[in-house]
């Protein structure tokens, strides 16, 4: 019987030891929770779909170089953070300078700061005891960040432009790379976060982040999300969010498919009267691979939570959603909606799906729904009729079927990064019409 393969130990030696004394220790303590640690297979719940596209191979657990150059520049006209390979650059950076923002790289940060970041990264997603047959591979960001943000916004704070943060990753040679960004927002305090990954090269190396928000009473925070990386790049990508009373957290995640994509969306909803909404866009075509597990705890009273992802997949590619909704039993008066709507271009594409519902209160109103499908014949020949061409007819119903969601994204910059994409991937799906 073949022995089950555990986490090489080449990948629990950070590079490097230039940060704060609780920092150290808590990634140390990440490293030894994570000694053989058995890595996923299909038999594994939450890796049942992905396991297959995981490759951790002892080259790729070396650190991307911390002085790689790179040609990301700030854009001067936005408020702007560059990291490259997971380390901030603030050469390449343009801080927002107001009085009640605090944005700080972990190795600047004070003992009292540093104390803060490792709490929040102590509570982090990464953190929570694992659903059973679960494996949790964002763990490794805790063990292995080299740098990071701490984003810290005072009671009252409301920053008029968007911050984005440029993860930049040089895949010259095979390694890998652990962005770490931690938001915490003040009560009625206003932000929002734009994160852009992108790489250069063709080698293969994984990208493994982690993004916690903590959300004080009132606090209004909304974090949009674009990967663009190439198709060598493995990223695994976690996402951490904690609201307090009345706080309202809006998520927009834009993904294209690469070797492998994984994002894990966590929110908790702690606080009475909290809210979120989460909106997801996926493409993949080829042979790519992508997974989104997302989890919604109604944890507090009179909560609301909306969350609507879409899918399309072209070729022989692969798109995975999972959807947790987990009412509490003091989560009387929730009220959750989860939608999740795929389309398949293909015969040899496959789109897996699984909306879960985990309710312990019975004062709740909740709905889930999950479709798959392809394009209508019948409206295909119908814009046909009316002058289209057959590839305009489909880019034209496929487009419309995403664009309600890509058209909410509150930052112009990234809604027109994300057209740029889908017309690229348009003209590659359709290509043969």
């Amino acid at each position: 019987m073949k022995s089950a393969s555990t986490l090489s130990s080449a990948f629990l030696q950070p590079a490097g030891q230039a940060l704060p004394a609780a920092l150290l220790t808590l990634r140390f303590d990440r490293a030894s929770a994570l000694a053989n640690l058995i890595l996923p297979t299909r038999k594994t719940e939450n890796w049942k779909y992905s396991a297959k596209h995981l490759k951790l191979t002892d080259d790729m657990a070396s650190t991307l170089p911390m002085n790689a150059s790179a040609e990301t520049a700030a854009d001067n006209s936005s408020y702007t953070v560059v990291l490259v390979n997971g380390i901030v650059r603030p050469e390449s950076s343009n801080y927002p300078t107001l009085e009640g923002l605090s944005i700080q790289r972990f190795s600047d940060l004070s003992e009292d700061d540093a104390a803060l970041a490792a709490d929040l990264l102590s509570k982090s997603i990464s953190d929570q005891p694992a659903k059973s047959g679960s494996v949790n591979l964002s763990q490794l960001n805790g063990a292995r960040f080299e740098d990071g943000l701490l984003i810290q916004l005072q009671p009252g704070l409301i920053l008029s432009k968007p911050l984005f943060v440029i993860h930049h990753t040089t895949a010259n040679h095979s390694g890998s790379a652990y962005p770490c960004i931690l938001v915490a927002a003040g009560n009625n305090s206003q932000f929002t976060l734009v994160e852009d990954y992108v790489s250069s090269g063709n080698c293969s190396v994984m990208v493994n982040t982690t993004t916690e928000f903590s959300l004080g009473d009132g606090a209004n925070v909304t974090s949009v999300r674009l990967n663009t990386e190439g198709q060598t790049v493995q990223h695994m990508g976690t996402t951490g969010v904690r609201q307090q009373r009345s706080s309202r957290f809006e998520s927009h995640s834009v993904g294209f498919g690469g070797t492998l994509r994984r994002h894990d969306l966590h929110v908790r909803l702690e606080g009475e009267g909290a809210e979120c909404k989460l909106n997801g866009v996926v493409v993949t075509q080829g042979t790519q691979h992508y997974d989104n597990h997302t989890t919604i705890e109604h944890v507090a009273a009179n909560c609301n939570s909306e969350e609507t992802y879409r899918n399309i997949a072209a070729d022989k590619s692969h798109a995975v959603f999972n959807g947790r909704i987990h009412i509490h039993q003091d989560a009387q008066k929730s009220n959750a909606n989860m939608s999740n709507k795929n389309l398949l271009l293909t015969s040899g594409a496959e789109i897996d799906t699984k909306p879960e519902l985990e309710i312990y209160a019975d004062d709740v109103l909740c709905a889930h729904g999950a479709t798959i499908g392809q394009l209508d014949k019948e409206s295909i020949f119908y814009l046909v009729s009316r002058g289209l061409s057959p590839r305009d007819a489909k880019v034209l119903l496929t487009m419309a079927f995403i664009n309600e969601l890509v058209d909410q994204i509150p930052v112009e910059q990234v809604r027109n990064t994300a057209h740029t994409g889908l017309n690229r991937f348009f003209d590659q799906a359709f290509q043969e019409v």
